[in-house]
């Protein structure tokens, strides 16, 4: 049955299709991307290094991307943002048809970097422009909407679909996102809105000015942190996801599209279920829960020895990330002056993401390190016993610091 939402609200249905659209692709590039890096290298530190250049414009640009948004249309930020993400999602496209590029793993890292760079201003532009589009009262229905949506196309489809195509050719993918992202762009384009009126400070005093805010709201800042060490944990063991399912568990690309697609799955409900959780247990109880079911989920895949036992995992983990998401993303856009949520937004994702680079490299390192003396097999296995060991960790410290008021 169709969302009362998406029948009534033509802007939020536009904005709808067209994040569908992008996390489908994305979906297809998150396995074509480090299953292309494998073909390139077996190195540990390499892979991780290509999932880290990703990533890294989230340390470096997320900052000065919020003065950005908060200065220009950002209807017309989004749409330009995905047609750029096209064209190097094409460049990826070309290189993956031609394997005698010298240095090619290295040249996918610059490339994930262009591409990161171009997402750090489309994902922080589209989160800002919600509550222009959707009423107050409905923005954990949308977001809900969102995340549910961007799992099942970006997890649940995306996966598996690309690890099919990969069988028939590695650049597939790659070609199906470039004209999902240029669809993209053109449904943004139609969104019509009133034009925001952009800060008339000067680019250094409006960076200081959300700074600032961030600064004097201890319970947001908190939560920043919160995110950034529990994406930290995260990427540390998505950077070796792939190799574990390849050389521990035996999986084919299919195999694991499948794998990831059972994550996919557990977003969606948590998604779905996150209004209805926080209605039950409050909003504070469920933030405590999500953090202890992301460290039972990787101790289990620490000792897991099956493709079915990991999906499970990944599921439960992924039930609590969305739950998370969904609650503290309505929590700021509620909470943040609209004036200044594109700067203020992307500095909290500056702590929540930035860490992620850093994640993406110990994630590889740690492996690197620990398989001359334990083996390659229980080198993996121990880079997700050490992930729930943090998360045991960040959650003493979540339960005696972090307050939402």
């Amino acid at each position: 049955m169709a969302s009362p939402l998406l029948v009534r609200n033509r802007n939020y249905r536009l904005l709808f299709g067209a994040g569908a659209l992008t996390n489908l692709g994305d979906g297809l590039v998150s396995l074509a991307l480090p299953w292309l890096a494998t073909l390139m290298t077996q190195d540990p530190v390499a892979i991780g290094a290509v999932a880290a250049a990703g990533r890294l414009p989230w340390l470096l640009f997320a900052i000065p991307a919020g003065v950005v948004i908060d200065r220009t249309d950002r209807r017309k930020l989004i749409a330009r943002a995905d047609l750029l993400r096209a064209g190097i999602v094409l460049a990826i496209l070309m290189l993956a048809l031609n394997d005698q590029v010298p240095g090619a793993i290295w040249v996918l890292g610059g490339l994930a970097f262009l591409l990161g760079s171009a997402e750090v201003l489309r994902d922080n532009a589209a989160q800002t422009i919600l509550p222009a589009i959707v009423d107050p009262k409905d923005l954990e229905a949308a977001n809900g909407q969102l995340w549910s949506t961007e799992q099942l196309t970006g997890q649940f489809i995306g996966p598996p679909l690309a690890g099919v195509l990969i069988a028939a050719g590695i650049g597939i993918p790659f070609g199906l996102d470039v004209a999902f992202l240029v669809l993209a762009a053109g449904l943004v384009w139609m969104i019509s809105l009133t034009p925001q009126l952009p800060s008339r400070a000067s680019f250094g005093a409006a960076l200081i000015e959300g700074l600032r805010f961030m600064r004097h709201d201890p319970p947001l800042l908190r939560l920043a942190v919160v995110l950034g060490l529990a994406n930290f944990i995260a990427m540390g063991t998505i950077t070796v996801q792939v190799l574990f399912a390849q050389d521990v568990l035996g999986l084919s690309p299919a195999g694991y599209g499948l794998i990831l697609s059972a994550g996919a799955a557990g977003a969606i409900t948590g998604s779905l279920a996150a209004p209805r959780l926080t209605g039950w247990i409050g909003a504070q109880r469920c933030l405590f829960l999500a953090i202890a079911a992301w460290g039972l989920g990787y101790g289990t895949i620490a000792l897991s020895g099956s493709g079915m036992v990991m999906g499970l995992a990944l599921f439960g983990v992924m039930v609590a990330a969305m739950v998370w998401n969904v609650i503290t993303v309505s929590w700021r856009q509620r909470r943040i002056p609209s004036e200044l949520l594109g700067r203020v937004n992307s500095i909290y994702r500056f702590f929540g993401w930035g860490s992620m680079p850093l994640g993406a490299l110990a994630g590889g390192s740690v492996v690197a390190l620990l398989e001359p003396d334990l083996g390659r097999d229980m080198a993996l296995r121990a880079s997700f016993g050490l992930a729930a060991l943090c998360c045991a960790l960040l959650l003493i410290y979540a339960l005696a610091r972090l307050r939402l008021d």
